[in-house]
């Protein structure tokens, strides 16, 4: 079959000379609907974050079941599901809760399917457990693949600050890229937050907006703090979601987060916080969260079902994958990415 694999360091290529492999025990094969590309892959391919190993890339995924191993029940062929991404022990608390994403041996562990294991840049995927599935029923498995990071992903962060979100409060989104313009939306959808939107390009802001933004602010602009505190007033921002994660974002939620607020960066850009006592507002919980629960998960695709979220795609095939990780690299995708076999 083919598969877009990871070699090493900046070496990528799509083969055609995989075996598609044959499931046993709890194990589920996939035949593969559509994968999402996200700059995630980046920072393993650019940056060599995951070394020694040889995998197929491809964290966000869904299709139809193909063929189930021996021990799996609750499942057949042609059912429609998720892959759940983050990939723990399954027997821990925090696996045993649905959070996978904090298994107590994540540092022991590959992180999951397309991130140090073989994921679904393939015509098919192997699946560990059927424990890591969610049915999608009516959904389009191309669209819906993103979900499980572009839209779980926020969700997560946006629920840990739900009891924040008041009407009577402000939300400030740091970024309107894969994720960000999927929290825009779920925050107007679960929140009776008034958001603010910041971004570096007039076509983003103006997508915000249309996602539910009340007011934009070009985070490039040197008055840019003072700008959104013109709208909060001397209140501030109760939470601050920063989906870039540079130096410069983090600087900048750390001047409009409000006493007791939440400062929560998502974003993996790097960026360096030099804490001092007086450089946060009293109470500010600063947390880096890492995905989301597979129960968070189908409270996404629920979101999904009833229409009050969507993901911008563009679709792409198996073969185009070197081009659209350049497309990604440039900032030229809006939305996601999704190759489709």
């Amino acid at each position: 079959m083919k598969a877009v694999r990871y070699f090493g360091h900046k070496d990528v290529r799509v083969v055609n000379d995989m075996e598609i492999p044959k499931p046993t025990g709890e194990e589920v094969l996939l035949k593969i609907g559509g994968a999402g590309v996200c700059h995630s892959d980046l920072h393993v391919i650019d940056e060599g974050t995951i070394t020694g190993t040889v995998f197929t890339l491809g964290h966000e995924n869904a299709g139809w079941i193909e063929e189930v191993g021996s021990d799996v029940k609750g499942y057949k062929k042609g059912d429609a599901v998720l892959v759940y991404g983050p990939w723990g022990c399954g027997h821990c608390k925090p696996c045993q809760q649905s959070k996978e994403n904090y298994c107590d041996h994540q540092s022991e562990m590959a992180f999951g399917g397309g991130l140090g294991l073989n994921g679904g840049m393939a015509e098919y995927m192997l699946v560990p457990s059927s424990r890591l599935l969610v049915p999608i029923y009516d959904l389009d498995p191309v669209i819906a693949a993103p979900l499980t990071d572009a839209a779980l992903t926020p969700y997560s962060a946006i629920k840990r600050s739900l009891d924040k979100l008041m009407s009577d409060e402000y939300v400030v989104v740091i970024g309107v890229g894969g994720l960000g313009h999927v929290a825009l939306q779920i925050l107007r959808e679960i929140s009776g937050a008034t958001i603010i939107a910041c971004d570096v390009t007039d076509e983003k802001l103006a997508f915000a907006k249309e996602l539910g933004a009340a007011y934009t602010i070009n985070s490039k602009d040197a008055d840019a703090a003072e700008q959104i505190q013109k709208i909060t007033g001397i209140k501030k921002a109760k939470v601050v979601i920063d989906f870039v994660g540079a130096s410069s974002t983090i600087e900048l939620g750390s001047k409009i987060v409000s006493l007791d607020g939440d400062l929560t960066i998502v974003g993996l850009g790097g960026g360096l916080y030099q804490y001092n006592m007086m450089g946060l507002p009293f109470g500010v919980r600063m947390t880096n969260p890492y995905w989301g629960s597979r129960v968070e998960l189908m409270e996404v695709v629920g979101l999904a079902r009833q229409k009050k979220i969507h993901i911008e795609i563009e679709r792409y095939k198996l073969d185009e994958a070197p081009e659209v990780y350049d497309k990604l690299r440039a900032g030229k995708i809006k939305g996601r990415a999704v190759l489709i076999p």
